[in-house]
């Protein structure tokens, strides 16, 4: 009789979960915690990720292009590609810079204020349903051990 066993014929066996659960715990989280985003931004009309484009265009209005994806870490088409969608939404419009047309500057529009007030709300919803049965010690703690490790993963 042939031995059947998938581990014998690929290798060892890996199970994530159990070999490598503080990883595995938090690819679950965030998994998790950004399929909610998505589901309650798209009830406002946003990706993942606009949000945050958005509420920073909001607190620096009149920003270069290059500066707002600095700020959020992302490189120039990433950034470019999500402005655009932006753009067609009508909540941010582009101009470029009067003394260095190389040089875009980004603004929110009316549009894009009203829509910020709708991400706050989404944000608020969205923090309530993650800490809801969350101690305020256990929330410090998830807090402080996100923040020692993420400049780590970069």
């Amino acid at each position: 009789m042939e031995d059947t066993d998938p581990c014998s014929i690929s290798g060892p066996c890996v199970c994530l979960s159990t070999d490598y659960p503080v990883s595995f715990a938090i690819f679950t989280l965030a998994r998790s915690h950004r399929a909610r985003a998505a589901g309650m931004l798209a009830d406002i009309g946003l990706f993942p990720g606009q949000e945050i484009m958005l509420t920073k265009i909001a607190e620096k209005d009149g920003a270069s292009q290059k500066s707002l994806g600095d700020s959020i870490g992302l490189d120039h088409s990433t950034v470019a590609k999500s402005l655009t969608r932006l753009e067609r939404c009508g909540l941010i419009h582009r101009h470029k810079c009067a003394t260095d047309g190389r040089v875009t500057k980004v603004f929110i529009t009316d549009k894009g204020r009203e829509m910020t007030a709708a991400i706050a709300k989404v944000w608020a919803d969205l923090e309530q349903s993650t800490i809801a049965d969350l101690s305020e010690a256990e929330q410090a703690t998830l807090i402080a051990i996100a923040g020692k490790r993420a400049p780590h993963l970069d």
